[in-house]
């Protein structure tokens, strides 16, 4: 029986988790905001220092497990951003020193896909669609591949710059994807796919132009950028699928909420041959649930920094996904 407790602080998000045996028993989290304008590093860090303590007291009310019982804390180690990242490292240092539990350092990227496979899916091509990551993954040889990614901008990161562009507040993903149900007419931008990776800065150029050229409806060209960018990262993982020869797709991260991606993935599945895999909303953006989860599989195999190893042990603000050797087991 091992209970783990999860702390995630990648970026807008503060989430804590607790996780026993697999089975998710809290993931409480609150997400900083903003009326205008995108996120500011130093201001998400302080909105995390401020709410840490009672989001971890109310996930371990949720859970009802004493905090003396917890078997180690998983946390986020990287990618992200680093004044975010340091909060949520200091604080899984101090509940570590108090409560002397190891601690088990994971990947962001990687706790995506491992949560993913509460739905079903054992060996899929992950389309792992956030702010500042875009990726497609899968399992190969020991480690998780990256098969494709953006040679930029992460796609999240893209849809809320062209949202503050239009006066927008943070997250403008919501907002892009709500104007886009309203869009009537599909005007043609630049389609950007270059094997399996994609680029977004120049189509975030062209769609600015023609919003400070007052000629297109918002609506329209809401509709336009989700129609040509969605198709694109539909591609790149088709071309994922036929590579590997893997027969499951399953998405992750924050964009992958939208609606008419979620939709154009099972349409491209169903054309294949292959099943879709889409986790709840709640586990598809930034969760501390998806940390601990991968922290038990980590710690389960004995992976776990403690004692003088402690000094040393440092946030990753720039780990890739395909960094990380994965020694723990793999469902499959």
């Amino acid at each position: 029986m091992v209970t783990i407790l999860g702390i995630e602080s990648t970026a807008h998000t503060f989430g804590v988790a607790v996780v026993k045996n697999g089975k998710i028993l809290s993931n409480v989290k609150k997400g900083y905001t903003t009326d205008k304008g995108g996120i500011i590093p130093m201001d998400a860090a302080n909105h995390h220092r401020e709410n840490k303590e009672k989001i971890y007291s109310e996930a371990l009310e949720k859970s009802g497990i004493n905090e003396k019982n917890i078997d180690a804390i998983a946390i986020s180690q990287g990618p992200g951003l680093a004044p975010c990242l340091h909060q949520g490292m200091n604080f899984a240092k101090e509940l570590s020193k108090r409560l002397g539990k190891p601690i088990v350092p994971v990947n962001h990227c990687i706790a995506h896909l491992e949560i993913g496979r509460l739905t079903g899916a054992k060996d899929p091509v992950m389309l792992y669609a956030s702010g500042a990551n875009t990726q497609v993954i899968a399992y190969a040889s020991g480690k998780f591949r990256v098969f494709g990614e953006t040679l930029d901008v992460g796609v999240g990161n893209f849809i809320d710059t062209f949202a503050r562009y239009a006066g927008k507040g943070f997250p403008g993903g919501p907002v892009i994807e709500k104007l886009a149900l309203e869009g009537k007419n599909f005007l043609e931008i630049p389609y950007k796919v270059k094997g399996m990776d994609i680029a977004l800065s120049g189509i975030l150029t062209n769609l600015r132009q023609k919003l400070e050229s007052g000629k297109y409806p918002l609506s329209d060209l809401s509709f336009s950028l989700q129609e040509t960018v969605f198709a694109m990262l539909v591609e790149v993982s088709e071309r994922a699928l036929a590579h590997t020869g893997k027969k499951e797709l399953l998405l992750g991260g924050g964009v992958a909420c939208n609606a008419r991606l979620q939709e154009m993935c099972k349409i491209m599945c169903e054309e294949r041959g292959c099943r879709c895999f889409i986790p709840p909303n709640s586990l598809l953006t930034d969760n501390a649930a998806m940390i601990a989860y991968t922290g038990e599989l980590m710690f389960k195999k004995g992976i776990k920094v403690e004692g003088k190893k402690m000094e040393s042990l440092d946030i990753k603000p720039r780990q890739r996904t395909d960094d990380v050797e994965v020694s723990w087991e793999i469902k499959s």
